[in-house]
């Protein structure tokens, strides 16, 4: 059973605002309040229209739609929308259906205070309850990113070098923690965006992966449990975290580390147009 305090409260437009700045796209561009973001390819989320003024009028929001066409075909890029669930984004849906954009990768927003925890982990984010063989550093190592990118990443070294360009973006906290053997077994990272519209720090839970062959050992929860106490010591007002709404693991083990869903939001891709070709 968990016993835990409220999430703090902080609206979705102040949510989406950090987890933009958590993974910034290194090509970006405003847009009539939506801002295009791309990223050579590399996550959806690095290469989406985040619309973060989603009302307005219809004609309005069909020019945008037009111009983010362009931007998207002029890095031959499929245009991608994440639309939060959200009143605010019921005229943009509309639009998206009626151009036949599919829906894809439902993702919910979890979010914790500083100090909620489990009630049979008291420790959970005691600043003096150290994770004993959880290194921690500023920066990914060659360790840490190639354990990452080979549970999460789609691609080669070029992919890899952007997605490292991205995650340098922000400034962050990495965790990794070694199995027996010494060799790397799980990953996390710890954003720490600049506060802005939040009014105090606030921190995401971003990357976190187990190698295949070192699961169902708790590595997960101790590099959860070593960023969180990180934070902790650092006077967070509270965290958040991306988990797809199909992965019930991972959603069971935070909500027992005191995590509740804030929000959710979905990818909303074009169709790709099909030219006629032959007789």
């Amino acid at each position: 059973m968990t016993a835990q305090r409220p999430a703090p409260a902080l609206g979705l437009p102040g949510l989406e605002a950090l987890m933009d700045a958590a993974w910034p796209a290194p090509d970006r561009e405003e847009s009539d309040g939506w801002v295009l973001r791309a990223a050579s390819g590399v996550t959806q989320r690095a290469n989406s229209v985040w619309p973060r003024e989603p009302e307005g009028d219809m004609h309005r929001q069909h020019e945008a739609l037009r111009a983010a066409r362009l931007w998207y075909r002029g890095r031959r890029l499929p245009l991608i929308f994440q639309v939060f669930d959200d009143p605010r984004s019921t005229g943009l849906n509309a639009i998206l259906d009626g151009e036949g954009f599919t829906r894809q990768s439902e993702t919910l927003v979890m979010c914790r205070s500083n100090g909620a925890q489990a009630a049979d982990q008291p420790a959970l984010t005691h600043p003096a309850a150290a994770q004993p063989g959880v290194e921690i550093s500023t920066v990914p190592s060659d360790e840490w990113l190639e354990l990452w990118w080979s549970v999460d990443g789609r691609g080669g070294l070029a992919e890899r070098d952007t997605a490292r360009s991205i995650l340098a973006g922000c400034p962050s906290l990495y965790a990794l923690v070694r199995s027996d053997g010494g060799v790397p077994a799980a990953v996390g990272r710890l954003a720490l965006p600049a506060a802005g519209e939040a009014g105090s720090g606030w921190g995401g839970l971003y990357s976190m992966a187990t190698r295949p062959d070192a699961r169902r050992r708790g590595h997960a929860l101790r590099i959860m449990q070593a960023l969180l106490q990180e934070g902790a010591a650092r006077n967070l007002a509270g965290y958040w975290l991306l988990v797809t709404a199909a992965n019930s693991g991972a959603r069971q083990l935070y909500a027992q580390a005191g995590f509740q869903e804030a929000g959710r939001y979905l990818y909303r891709q074009e169709r790709p147009k099909r030219h006629l070709t032959g007789c």
